[in-house]
C-alpha cells in the first residue's frame, strides 16, 4: 500500500503516532531500548472497532526533550506496509522548504506535509533504515513557517533493536 511521493501514504500509521503519547495507548509494549521503544497497536478505527490488523512500530523522541516531534519506523502487515520511516517535525515547516534527513554521513531528501515527513519510496525507506543501523545519530532539517532553519536530532542507540522488535512483533500477522 505505497503511494510514492504522496504524503498520505503513511496515513494508517500516522494516526497512532500523532503524538509520542500514542505509545502509552499501545496494547503491547515490545520493549524499550535506550531512547527507542517498540510497540504493537491493535489498529482501532475511529469508531473503536478492530480494522486492518495490528500495527507495530519503533519510535523515539528527539534529543531535545522540549521538542514535540518524533521519529518512527512502522509496519502494518495486513496492509502490506513494512519498514516505513515517518517523522513528525517539531515545528510546522515553510511550504517551500525541503526536508533533509542526515543519518551519519548519508543524506536523504524526504517527502513532506506541513509537520510530517516520509521517505519517497520503499527503496529509500530501506536505505534510511540501513543507515540508521550503522550511525550514532540522525537529524531532520528544514525551515519553519517563519523562515528560520531548525533540526530535530535523534540518538540512534537502541534504534536497530527497537526496529527489529517491532518487525518481529507483527511478523506472525502476515
Amino acid at each position: 500500500m505505497r503511494f510514492a511521493g504522496n504524503v498520505k501514504r503513511l496515513w494508517p500509521l500516522a494516526l497512532p503516532l500523532t503524538m509520542i503519547g500514542a505509545a502509552a495507548q499501545a496494547r503491547d509494549s515490545l520493549g524499550v531500548f535506550e531512547a527507542w521503544g517498540a510497540f504493537r497497536d491493535p489498529a482501532l478505527s475511529q469508531s473503536g472497532s478492530q480494522s486492518g490488523g495490528p500495527r507495530c512500530y519503533a519510535i523515539a523522541m528527539p534529543v531535545a526533550a522540549q521538542s514535540a516531534g518524533f521519529a518512527a519506523v512502522g509496519s502494518w502487515p495486513r496492509q502490506q506496509v513494512r519498514g516505513q520511516v515517518h517523522f513528525r517535525l517539531s515545528r510546522m515547516r515553510a511550504a517551500d522548504a525541503a526536508v533533509i534527513l542526515n543519518v551519519g554521513d548519508r543524506r536523504f531528501t524526504l517527502v513532506a506535509g506541513q509537520v510530517d515527513a516520509w521517505a519517497p519510496d520503499a527503496r529509500a525507506d530501506a536505505a534510511i533504515i540501513a543507515a540508521m543501523r550503522s550511525a550514532t545519530g540522525m537529524s531532520v532539517q528544514t525551515r519553519d513557517a517563519g523562515g528560520r532553519g531548525f533540526a530535530d536530532t535523534y540518538a540512534l542507540r537502541g534504534a536497530a533493536t527497537a526496529i527489529d522488535a517491532a518487525a518481529l512483533g507483527c511478523a506472525r500477522m502476515r
